[in-house]
């Protein structure tokens, strides 16, 4: 499965559906579905890899620039991943690795009230 880096526009058809998580904080996150075959990571964006409902990375091209323990992440969520979002609202730049902390801990809100 190849991987692309890339400037895209940040509201593409590649976006299918939102689902809400719930981070660590019991932050409500708005996060929208990416076809997974057809992933590739916005330079401005914060993204999700997850299987089912666990999450195996979140990030942004930027880690992946400049952390390469967060690249050997990425590279092994995507190997066993099913699903990838896109965070809708980080909130401000300076907001960003509290967004990625909250979102590390994240379940699907459904995941919740279900049983």
């Amino acid at each position: 499965m190849a991987h692309r880096i890339e400037s895209a526009s940040p509201r593409s058809a590649a976006a299918s559906r939102g689902q809400c998580w719930r981070g660590r904080s019991g932050r409500s996150y708005c996060l929208d579905q990416l076809d997974l075959m057809q992933f590739s990571l916005n330079s401005d964006d914060l993204y999700v890899i997850a299987k089912g409902a666990h999450v195996l990375w979140v990030g942004s091209s930027e880690e992946l620039v400049v952390d390469p323990q967060s690249r050997a992440r990425f590279r092994l969520a995507l190997d066993c991943a099913d699903r990838a979002y896109r965070v809708c609202d980080c909130g401000s730049e300076s907001a960003r690795l509290s967004t990625i902390w909250d979102l590390e801990g994240a379940e699907p809100e459904n995941a919740r009230h279900a049983a």
